[in-house]
């Protein structure tokens, strides 16, 4: 019996594959057997991160916000590089803000990094997957897309959006051979997380009460899931959202 978490062979294009989950997504998908493109706005962050990971990544600097770009950017890639077989929706930006203080130019930024850019890049890889008959997407929704979380409302309805999308993906892609899923980290340890955690040991002390292994999450966490999904092994799995949280989203 072959594998079927074997990913020689499969190119995987990771937006915000320069840093934290982004890069354990790349790293884990690479031990997979998969080519990882990283593509970002920082340039020493990709090629660092390229660097670390190996002569199966590359990457590219791209805005994602630049919607009009978008098209060129995904034929450039794909005639350059080769197709690409799955697409991870992971880049994004943070607003920690109370909700009546955010302004509409705020609440924008953030939908249009979340939400508008992850899907003109869903729509045009999307259209090369389909013709080829395969091809995978995965965005990287959060908790805040399955229940409230203070100070974050701009932040939760794009990830909420999210969901709306794979949804909608799935009914249109999956029939051409397209699957379409999410994964929802939960407290990962990252370097923005250990900051904001520390200076309000309440708040550490109420995330780790309420997740039953008790520990925050590796990158590589969500990296593993990521490489099931995109893996043959996943093959009947689309239209879902996994929760890789620690069973934080249990809800209790």
């Amino acid at each position: 019996m072959r594998n079927a978490f074997d990913l020689a062979g499969q190119r995987a294009l990771i937006t915000g594959g320069g840093t934290g989950i982004g890069l354990g997504m790349a790293k884990c998908l690479v031990a997979s057997g998969a080519a990882v493109v990283l593509v970002g706005r920082r340039e020493s962050a990709l090629k660092e991160a390229a660097a670390e990971i190996g002569e199966r990544a590359s990457y590219r600097v791209f805005d994602v916000t630049d919607l009009a770009a978008v098209p060129q950017f995904v034929q450039s890639v794909e005639s350059e590089l080769g197709p690409v077989d799955t697409l991870i929706n992971n880049a994004g930006v943070h607003l920690k803000k109370e909700a009546s203080g955010i302004s509409d130019e705020e609440f924008q930024t953030v939908m249009q990094t979340h939400v508008n850019a992850a899907f003109a890049l869903s729509r045009e890889f999307g259209k090369a997957m389909m013709e080829r008959g395969t091809g995978n997407i995965i965005f990287t929704a959060s908790m805040a897309s399955i229940f409230g979380i203070p100070m974050v409302a701009a932040y939760s309805a794009a990830k909420t959006a999210h969901l709306g999308l794979v949804r909608a993906l799935t009914a249109d892609f999956s029939p051409r051979g397209v699957r379409v899923n999410a994964i929802a980290p939960g407290w990962i340890h990252s370097e923005i997380m250990h900051k904001a955690v520390n200076a309000d040991p309440k708040r550490k002390e109420k995330i780790l009460s309420r997740t039953p292994l008790g520990d925050f999450g590796d990158p590589e966490d969500i990296g593993w899931a990521a490489a099931y999904l995109a893996s043959p092994a996943a093959k009947f799995v689309t239209g879902v959202c996994l929760p890789v949280d620690g069973g934080a989203s249990i809800g209790f």
